[in-house]
């Protein structure tokens, strides 16, 4: 079971900025391999720090497909930073560990390039398009108190709301 538990909509730290990590030390690893262990449990491809309460720039991802028996390719960032994306731009349908069974398509630029620090302190440039440029983009929203439904119109972010709400009231989630 994961040391951390994921924080649903309406919790206050989800709509607030995460602070930069000052370096990646034993405990920034440890945060990472725990985050991927919720992320893993719940199950998801993204977790951001607001997520799980807390309030660094740390976010982790990973698109594999372990259902069908693909090995895990965890990709864990602190301070992640969008440097480049395309003037193009993607919709695609996306959902959230922390606004539980609910979906909505968010239009985003198709490609970024994400300048990040990995577990061992080492500068890295991701450079994602499709799935992976939506989830780098959507966890990057995490970390700037940002959540997907904030790019629906206010009729379908309130139907969501009252939807988790309700999924609340009749114990379905936390």
């Amino acid at each position: 079971m994961s040391k951390y538990r994921i924080i649903n909509i309406p919790d206050p730290v989800l709509k607030q900025v995460a602070l930069p990590v000052d370096k990646i030390d034993s405990a920034i690893k440890a945060q990472m391999n725990d985050m991927l262990e919720a992320m893993y449990d719940a199950p998801g491809i993204g977790l951001a720090a607001n997520q799980v309460g807390l309030l660094n720039r740390v976010l982790v991802m990973d698109l594999s497909n372990q259902k069908a028996g693909e090995a895990k390719e965890p990709i864990c960032m602190a301070n992640p930073e969008i440097v480049w994306e395309s003037e193009d731009l993607s919709n695609m349908e996306e959902g959230c560990l922390s606004i539980p069974q609910q979906y909505g398509d968010v239009s985003r630029p198709a490609e970024v390039k994400v300048k990040y620090f990995d577990q061992n302190g080492d500068e890295q440039l991701l450079e994602a398009d499709g799935l992976l440029s939506h989830c780098v983009q959507h966890e990057i929203d995490h970390l700037d108190g940002i959540l997907f439904i904030d790019y629906l119109s206010s009729l379908k972010r309130n139907m969501i709301v009252k939807k988790v709400q309700k999924l609340r009231k009749q114990g379905v989630i936390i």
